[in-house]
C-alpha cells in the first residue's frame, strides 16, 4: 500500500518546509519537493499543513471504574481520535487492589485488540508486594512498558500510599522506567467529602469543593520530593492548577527532571459548570481534578507556552447520563470522567495557534512530539521523517465547525466543548500509511491498531535531562 501527500507544508516540532510526503507499507519513505513517484492513493494537501498525527498520552477506554464501565471502548474511542487527528493513545492498565498486575495488563491487552489506531499502556501500581516488584520487571523487559502510574487519590480503592510510592519509584529507577502520578491528596479529599456531605452539600457543586487546588499542589510537591530523593524522573498527569504548576516550576528550575501534562479541558473550561442548575449538565463535568477558577487557566497556558508543561491530553473517560446518575444523592459517587479525544487538537489550534499563544511548531510539540520523546518512541512516532511510522494528519487551518454532541463520533451523550466554534481541523488522517479519515468520512478499521513497545530508558534518562534544559529538544536515545 502506497500513499502520496502532495502539495502541503510539512510542520514538525522543529521546522516548517514545503514538501511532499510519500508513504509505503506503513512507513514514511521519501520527503521532498515535487516527488516523482507512483502511488496507489494521493492526498491533495495544497494550502494545508502536514503534521505528525496526534498522540494522546492519557486516555481511559473501556475502564471499569466506580461501579460501572466507561462507555467508550478501544474501537469507538480510537476511531473518534482518528476523526480528530489523533493517531495513537497511551491508555492505562489499572489493577484492582491485590490483583496481579501482569494479569491485569494481559486483560487490557485483550480489550485493546479492537483498536483502530496504535496504542500503548501505562500500568498503575495500586498495591505492593514482591510479586508487584517482579512483575514490573517483566512488564518493562518483555512487554515494552516504560511508565507506571500512581493514583495519590481515591482512598480505600486504588490510592498509592507513601510506602507504595517509595517502593515503586525505586523499582522504576532500577528498571529504567518513568513513574507518573495523579496528584491529589487522597486523605484530604476523603475528609472534605465527608464534611461536605454532613453539611448537606451533595450535588455536583460539592465535587470541586472537596478537591481544592491546594489538595493537588500538596500531592504534586510530595511526589516531586519523592522523585528527587530517589533520583528518578517524574511525569505529572492532568496538571489543573497554579499550585501544582508552581511545584513543577520550582523543581525544573532546580534541575530536576519533572514533566507536566495539561488537559485541553482544563485550559478552556472553568468551575462555573458545577453551578449549572441542570443536575445532568453539572454532573457531566465531574472529573478529577475538577475544572478550576479562570485564573488557573491563564497560568496553565503560560506553563504550556514556557515549556514548563510539555504535553496536552484529554483524560478521555466517558460516562453517560445514566451512569453519572449513580451519584444523584451523593456527589462522591458520580463516576469521574469526561470526553475529548476527538476535539483536543481542534480546540488547542483554535485557542492556541489562532490566538498567538502557540506557534504551529509548538502545537505539534505539545500534541504529539513531546509525548513521543518523553515516552521513548521518538522518532518512530511524533515526527515526519524517513523511517517514521506513517501516522500523519493533513490540517486545514481554514476549516471551521461548531462542536456538538449531535455530530461528534465519541460514544457519549455529552460534549464538554458543546457549541464551541473552532477554526482549524483535520481534512485527512493517515494511520500506518492508510487513509482512515478523509474529508468527513471516517474509514476506521476495527483491529487495525498495533500495540507499540516503549523501550526502557536507562541512558535515555540522561537524554531526557539534556532535552529538558534545551530550547530545541533533542531526541531521546532508545536503548
Amino acid at each position: 500500500m502506497s500513499l502520496l501527500i502532495r502539495g502541503g507544508t510539512v510542520v514538525t516540532a522543529d521546522l516548517t518546509s514545503r514538501a511532499d510526503v510519500y508513504c509505503e507499507n506503513g512507513k514514511i519513505v521519501q520527503i521532498g519537493e515535487d516527488l516523482q513517484v507512483s502511488a496507489a492513493e494521493t492526498v491533495d494537501a495544497g494550502g494545508q499543513l502536514v503534521m505528525p498525527g496526534g498522540i494522546d498520552p492519557h486516555t481511559h477506554m473501556q475502564l471499569p471504574f466506580m461501579g460501572t464501565v466507561a462507555s467508550e471502548d478501544f474501537y469507538t474511542g480510537t476511531s473518534a481520535g482518528l476523526a480528530g487527528g489523533t493517531t495513537m493513545i497511551l491508555d492505562f492498565v489499572i489493577p484492582d487492589p491485590q490483583q496481579n498486575i501482569l494479569d491485569a495488563y494481559l486483560t487490557w491487552r485483550g480489550w485493546a485488540e479492537k483498536s483502530a489506531a496504535d496504542y500503548s499502556f501505562h500500568v498503575a501500581i495500586t498495591w505492593w508486594d514482591e510479586s508487584v516488584h517482579k512483575d514490573m520487571g517483566t512488564l518493562v523487559r518483555e512487554h515494552g512498558v516504560n511508565s507506571f502510574k500512581h493514583f495519590m487519590a481515591y482512598k480505600d480503592a486504588i490510592m498509592a500510599t507513601d510506602d507504595i510510592l517509595f517502593s515503586s519509584f525505586t523499582r522504576a529507577l532500577e528498571l529504567g522506567a518513568m513513574p507518573t502520578v495523579h496528584a491529589e491528596n487522597g486523605e484530604l479529599v476523603y475528609q472534605l467529602q465527608k464534611q461536605l456531605l454532613a453539611n448537606g452539600i451533595n450535588g455536583p457543586e460539592g465535587h470541586p469543593l472537596s478537591r481544592p487546588a491546594a489538595v493537588e499542589g500538596e500531592a504534586a510537591n510530595r511526589a516531586i520530593r519523592f522523585a528527587e530523593v530517589i533520583g528518578v524522573p517524574l511525569y505529572i498527569v492532568h496538571v489543573s492548577c497554579s499550585d501544582a504548576l508552581d511545584a513543577i516550576t520550582r523543581a525544573r528550575l532546580a534541575g530536576q527532571r519533572v514533566y507536566g501534562e495539561v488537559l485541553a479541558g482544563h485550559l478552556l473550561i472553568d468551575e462555573s459548570v458545577y453551578q449549572n442548575p441542570n443536575w445532568e449538565a453539572a454532573a457531566a463535568h465531574v472529573m478529577s481534578p475538577p475544572f478550576r477558577p479562570k485564573e488557573h487557566q491563564e497560568a496553565l497556558w503560560k506553563g504550556l507556552q514556557s515549556g514548563i508543561l510539555q504535553t496536552t491530553a484529554t483524560d478521555h473517560c466517558c460516562f453517560c447520563a445514566d451512569q453519572k446518575a449513580a451519584g444523584k444523592e451523593d456527589f462522591s459517587l458520580i463516576p469521574n470522567g469526561t470526553a475529548g479525544i476527538e476535539d483536543r487538537m481542534a480546540v488547542l489550534w483554535t485557542h492556541g495557534v489562532n490566538t498567538g499563544r502557540l506557534t504551529p511548531e509548538e502545537f505539534v510539540a505539545a500534541t504529539s512530539t513531546n509525548a513521543a520523546r518523553i515516552f521513548n518512541i521518538y522518532p518512530r512516532k511524533g515526527s515526519i521523517s524517513v523511517g517514521a511510522d506513517a501516522d500523519i494528519v493533513v490540517w486545514d487551518p481554514q476549516a471551521t465547525k461548531t462542536i456538538s454532541v449531535k455530530t461528534h463520533k465519541q460514544n457519549i451523550d455529552f460534549n464538554i466543548f458543546e457549541g464551541m466554534q473552532v477554526k482549524g481541523l483535520p481534512s485527512n488522517t493517515i494511520s500506518a500509511g492508510k487513509l482512515v479519515y478523509a474529508n468527513g468520512e471516517l474509514r476506521a478499521v476495527k483491529g487495525a491498531g498495533k500495540y507499540i513497545d516503549r523501550p526502557a530508558y536507562h541512558s535515555a534518562f540522561n537524554a531526557l535531562e539534556k532535552w529538558s534544559k534545551q530550547s530545541q529538544p533533542a531526541a531521546v536515545v532508545r536503548t
